[in-house]
């Protein structure tokens, strides 16, 4: 398993909407660290380094390394806010987790073999319908995507949950249904095409 990345924090004293206004005066995120039985933390993170973090992409579904002042805690991003303006971080919420935890995460759809569906090689489309999957997952294992096989596909066919492999220990946190990930669907000339000639039947009939 990849090591987790790390995360250079700084711990702070003032807490309050002043002391959080000079904090980003500075350049700098306030954050806070909480959970794991344990008293919170709270801490900044330098400006540059927080919006490198959000905008890579999977910020919220990595066990990071955030390390303050030296001292290393393992935690995942659980909540971020952004000013509504110039869309910049403002704060950030880590939650700690040990190698027992089991946490809830949005994890990237991503789609392999294209090539190797018919119904896409006749001019089929691809219709994503979660490009997330909310999964239940061991803090050590969360998976890097949910890895959807498109070989054989034609088109009309759905591609539910249950054709997705899930590593051990992991699973959907809806249960009640095997909900539809993606489906792939007709050209548009093909639906049209369809259409009118169901209405020329329909014609047909009538007269």
């Amino acid at each position: 398993m990849a090591a987790n990345k790390v995360l250079k924090a700084q711990a702070r004293e003032g807490v309050g909407k002043g002391a959080a206004r000079e904090l980003r005066r500075q350049g700098r995120v306030p954050a806070v660290i909480y959970g794991d039985k344990k008293p919170p933390v709270t801490v900044s993170v330098a400006f540059k380094d927080a919006l490198k973090s959000i905008y890579s992409g999977g910020f919220k579904s990595h066990v990071l390394d955030l390390d303050v002042d030296g001292t290393v805690h393992k935690v995942i991003p659980r909540d971020y806010q952004l000013d509504v303006v110039m869309d910049q971080p403002v704060h950030i919420d880590f939650l700690r987790v040990s190698g027992s935890s089991t946490i809830t995460v949005e994890v990237h759809v991503e789609f392999i073999n294209e090539e190797k569906s018919p119904g896409l090689k006749r001019g089929g489309t691809l219709n994503v319908v979660r490009h997330t999957v909310e999964l239940i997952a061991p803090a050590n294992a969360i998976p890097e995507a949910v890895t959807v096989d498109l070989s054989g596909t034609e088109i009309g066919d759905s591609i539910h949950i249950s054709a997705v492999t899930l590593p051990k220990g992991v699973k959907p946190t809806i249960t009640d249904r095997d909900f539809t990930i993606a489906t792939v669907v007709a050209p548009s000339g093909l639906k049209s095409a369809e259409a009118a000639d169901g209405a020329e039947e329909e014609a047909a009939e009538e007269e």
